[in-house]
């Protein structure tokens, strides 16, 4: 088991089981390969609100990675709640110190119904500190406006104007999530510097289900720990995902509702 190939998950449980952790250890469990975990938050929460956060001390967060990384094969790292900017400085510490695993951000900053997962202050951090260090950031519309400090995008063109911005501040590759815009395909954008953006095209489905975006960081990163490129392990993420919505592989901790904007917290004046 030592020399299988893992995938160290980094971020929050989620009491309900609906995203967080577990749903990144169901999802890279299905596509074959194993996890080891670092958990840098408890949250007592239910499918549609967050009662209480608990942060993980940064020097537990960073000793679970050291040990996770001297314990295993980990061939890719996905990173999804960070809470503070104390853990994001010692998540970026461990990863300086294996560049050759390539890591995965999910910047989680907020839950579904609006609780803020991210102290205010901790995006600076992120973007200075953290994203330098991933092969693949991969916000979402509201999460891309916040993390550069602008209106959400109204368009695609807008939307690519804020990923090269973002883009600009360190990480290696952007893709740029869909989901919450409007119209009958959802498109993914991947975004590279010097080269030519990659959309990845599927049809929207009515409903929307929790963790989609633990889901597809996850499956993304499970691929690229079997030696896919970034771009395959991206196709393959976001067929993932479709086909968990589409054909309703929901398990009793799954809820599948119409689909809605999400309102997430203002963490700029």
């Amino acid at each position: 088991m030592r020399r299988e190939p893992h995938v160290l998950v980094v971020g929050g449980s989620d009491s309900s089981g609906g995203a967080g952790i577990a749903r990144d250890i169901e999802t890279i469990a299905s596509i074959g390969v194993r996890t080891c975990l670092a958990v840098t938050a408890l949250t007592v929460q239910t499918h549609d609100a967050v009662m209480e956060i608990h942060h993980s001390p940064p020097s537990l967060v960073a000793d679970q990675m050291r040990a996770a990384l001297q314990a295993n094969e980990v061939a890719a790292i996905k990173i999804g709640m960070l809470a503070t900017a104390e853990i994001i400085v010692a998540v970026a510490a461990v990863l300086r110190k294996f560049p050759q695993v390539p890591a995965v951000l999910d910047p989680v900053l907020a839950s579904t119904s609006g609780r803020a997962l991210l102290e205010a202050g901790a995006i600076a951090v992120m973007k200075r500190d953290l994203m330098p260090l991933c092969c693949l950031v991969m916000p979402n519309l509201p999460e891309l406006a916040l993390l550069i400090g602008s209106e959400l995008a109204v368009d695609e063109d807008g939307a690519l104007q804020q990923g090269q911005r973002l883009l600009a501040a360190g990480p290696q590759a952007l893709l740029i999530k869909g989901g919450h815009a409007s119209g009958p395909r959802s498109t993914d954008i991947l975004l590279r510097r010097n080269q030519e953006p990659i959309r990845f095209d599927a049809p929207r489905l009515a409903g929307s289900m929790r963790g989609t975006g633990c889901m597809l960081a996850s499956a993304i990163a499970a691929h690229m720990a079997n030696a896919r490129s970034l771009e395959d392990g991206v196709r393959e993420g976001k067929l993932f995902v479709f086909e968990k919505l589409q054909k309703g592989r929901l398990n009793s901790h799954d809820v599948l509702r119409p689909a809605k904007q999400t309102h997430f917290p203002k963490f700029f004046p």
